[in-house]
């Protein structure tokens, strides 16, 4: 169980370092193009770049810590956590792409969002002690992230984007767990002796 854990955060600590790497380029290299903007053909690529990019320092040491922590809860508890993790990549992407404030969106606190709003949404779904374990741990852990949700959170804050990426990860739980849930009954049911 150790091993696995010890095995498991390497892979998340790589993940992880890959924001690093961008933003180290990002100092010699300009990222502007690959930032997300809304609605328009070349912030499209941002949908795939956006949780990379970094503005400064403060940034990204503020998104590595609530990152790194969610994605080994997803791992711990998603058997298909790489497949999950790039739905909700995605899905929170598109939406800021399609719904966002106008503006050069970049950050992962999207996806922290997203990650955070699947977990509980899994827990609703699957009722396993595990992901309940984390579900709980979200709230207790990273509380004040509630807050990012709203305007209030201040012009410089991608609030829409937090939201989103909210939006995003229950709704890609609820969608994919429900039809898992339902394929597993479905295959329970068959199994089990009719009376007549």
């Amino acid at each position: 169980m150790i091993r696995k854990l010890w095995g498991d955060l390497w892979q998340v600590l790589a993940f992880t370092g890959l924001l690093w790497v961008a933003w180290m380029v990002g100092k010699i290299v300009d990222f502007s193009p690959l930032t997300l903007q809304p609605r328009t053909g070349s912030g499209l690529v941002g949908v795939a770049t956006m949780p990379l990019l970094h503005q400064d320092l403060n940034h990204i040491l503020g998104n590595t810590i609530p990152l790194t922590a969610l994605l080994l809860m997803l791992q711990t508890t998603q058997k298909r956590w790489p497949r999950i993790l790039a739905g909700l990549w995605l899905s929170s992407g598109l939406l800021v792409w399609l719904l966002g404030r106008q503006g050069q969106h970049i950050g992962a606190s999207t996806l922290i969002y997203a990650l955070a709003a699947w977990l509980i949404t899994a827990a609703f779904h699957e009722r396993r002690p595990l992901a309940i374990a984390a579900a709980v741990l979200v709230p207790v852990l990273f509380g004040p992230l509630f807050w990012g949700l709203f305007p209030t959170a201040g012009s410089h804050v991608s609030w829409d984007g937090h939201a989103l990426g909210a939006t995003a990860g229950a709704g890609l739980a609820w969608i994919t767990l429900r039809r898992t849930t339902a394929a597993a009954n479905t295959r329970k049911n068959s199994t089990e002796p009719t009376n007549s």
